[in-house]
């Protein structure tokens, strides 16, 4: 996490420029998840949306063209640059660099038991779902199954496999 943060605060100090200069509120957007063994967390963003009007109904859910995501929002989710103040969460010991998405407390509330084996394992800044496709795997039950293959034959290498193809991800994307 330290080399993470390290290698990438420049990238990050830019993005928090931007995000400041461009939408006033507050760089870094904090939500409740919950982690390993059932155990709630805030896990950090870069903020990527208008800050809401707090009288208003909450939607947590966005879609492709969201009018509350703003143009470097939109840049940096589809880089995943929104998702490198998760280093410090990993720094924190709330999340390891692969593993599972951790859920929302609404998602966990509606979790069976077999929803829940995916909290036997901490939470990663990536992982399976997020290197076979993620936007393009929408089945819930497809995640969950991939997330349980994951956690039932773990290994080093697998997660140093999904490192890999995670940098390749970003990169390939970056460069078109």
């Amino acid at each position: 996490a330290l080399f993470g943060i390290t290698l990438f605060s420049p990238l990050m100090l830019i993005t928090a420029a931007l995000i400041k200069i461009t939408s006033p509120g507050p760089v870094i957007y904090s939500q409740e998840r919950i982690g390993l063994h059932n155990r709630p967390f805030k896990m950090f963003k870069f903020r990527s949306m208008e800050v809401q009007d707090p009288n208003k109904e909450k939607n947590q859910w966005t879609t492709p063209h969201d009018p509350r995501v703003t143009p470097v929002g939109r840049f940096i989710r589809k880089t995943s640059i929104d998702e490198m103040p998760q280093f410090f969460n990993i720094l924190i010991g709330d999340m390891s660099l692969v593993g599972t998405r951790p859920p929302t407390v609404d998602e966990f509330e509606q979790y069976s038991a077999y929803h829940k084996k995916r909290l036997c394992q901490k939470p990663g800044l990536t992982g399976v779902w997020q290197v076979s496709g993620r936007s393009t795997i929408t089945d819930f039950e497809e995640i969950v199954q991939m997330d349980v293959d994951y956690i039932d034959h773990w290994s080093i290498w697998r997660d140093i496999g999904i490192l890999f193809k995670t940098v390749w991800l970003v990169v390939c994307f970056v460069s078109f």
